[in-house]
């Protein structure tokens, strides 16, 4: 994925589903989330433990299918990488306007990334969007 993909990504997003989001302030999930809310993305968490809840102006989600008239663009995933490709299945399967699949640092999955990609989603693996944003300077 080339910076000028990744600007491009990050400029033309707008909604951005966060799951494995945590209400844990020393949780990697939450800074990023909330940085990307006071950067101006809707963020939407996903988090099964912590459904309901209230968090970032929004209704924390259960599952990506309870957010499927949401618009959802971008899934930022935070969770280790044997559980990606059930996560991309059912971003896939629930989110039709769905145009990118965000691996955290130290997240990667082939198997998942293949799956989106064949849809044409793109794929970004073990990046940051928090690290990416002021590294290319949006």
């Amino acid at each position: 994925m080339t910076d000028a993909e990744i600007s491009q990504i990050l400029t033309e997003t707008r909604t951005i589903a966060v799951v494995g989001w945590s209400p844990n302030p020393a949780r990697p999930s939450r800074r990023v989330a909330a940085y990307l809310k006071d950067r101006g993305y809707r963020v939407i968490p996903v988090n099964p433990g912590h459904a309901g809840e209230k968090a970032l102006g929004e209704t924390v989600a259960p599952d990506l299918a309870a957010l499927a008239g949401e618009g959802v663009e971008m899934v930022d995933i935070f969770r280790r990488s044997e559980a990606v490709p059930e996560v991309v299945e059912a971003a896939l399967a629930a989110l039709p306007g769905l145009k990118v699949v965000w691996m955290q640092l130290g997240v990667t999955s082939d198997a998942a990334a293949t799956m989106a990609e064949a849809k044409g989603v793109q794929v970004v693996q073990d990046r940051c969007p928090a690290i990416e944003i002021p590294r290319l300077g949006l």
